[in-house]
């Protein structure tokens, strides 16, 4: 409980609140960082925000602490966090990519700024995630007995294009079986199934059928 504690964080709100928070963390989540809220007056049951390594968690108690509501937020889910710093405390607000904002006030000063700190690392590293992301981590081409309208091809050669519908944006229909064979012999020469030789070769056999 130390490291949720470092910066003036009230204990028991802590313990109590990371009690219940550890009962709805995912495989391989943690939390970061706890912010408590902390009101000019004496603050019986204190809203909290809890940064995690998945999102960001908002308790706010109900029902004079009997219940306590968790709006959440996955990281893709947030847009950008703010906070302003006022005479008491600071104001908390997180902005979602859509919905309305979600603000907490009175959060004291210096944990305002590390919640601000520790939530934006977690959107950068969403960020290279995204960023890291390419093309080349998509499944490899399979080779089909059958073709459907539900299958996907990125790569077909241009020559290929007249023999498709331009009406349409998947593959030929059925009946056109001189086409649907031109495209299993193209993923084949992609799969190194067969050779260039080979390629040309049964492709010109099969134009040739036109």
């Amino acid at each position: 409980m130390e490291q949720y504690i470092s910066d003036d964080q009230d204990p028991r709100t802590a313990e109590k609140v990371m009690g219940k928070l550890r009962d709805l963390l995912t495989s391989g989540e943690a939390i970061v960082y706890l912010a408590i809220q902390k009101k000019p007056a004496v603050t019986l049951i204190p809203d909290c925000i809890a940064v995690s390594t998945k999102r960001l968690f908002f308790c706010l108690p109900g029902n004079l602490g009997l219940t306590t509501n968790y709006v959440t937020f996955t990281w893709e889910e947030i847009k950008e966090v703010s906070f302003k710093e006022e005479f008491f405390g600071s104001k908390f607000i997180a902005v979602p990519q859509r919905g309305e904002n979600v603000t907490v006030d009175y959060i004291p000063k210096v944990q305002a700024r590390k919640l601000y700190q520790f939530c934006n690392e977690q959107l950068e590293k969403q960020k290279e995630l995204f960023k890291n992301h390419t093309f080349d981590d998509r499944k490899p081409f399979q080779v089909v007995d059958s073709l459907t309208e539900d299958t996907s091809y990125t790569e077909i050669e241009e020559e290929l294009i007249p023999f498709i519908s331009p009406k349409k944006e998947h593959l030929a229909t059925d009946d056109d079986e001189l086409t649907l064979k031109l495209v299993r012999l193209k993923l084949l020469f992609q799969k190194q199934l067969i050779s260039q030789q080979e390629y040309e070769a049964k492709k010109s056999d099969i134009l040739t059928q036109l």
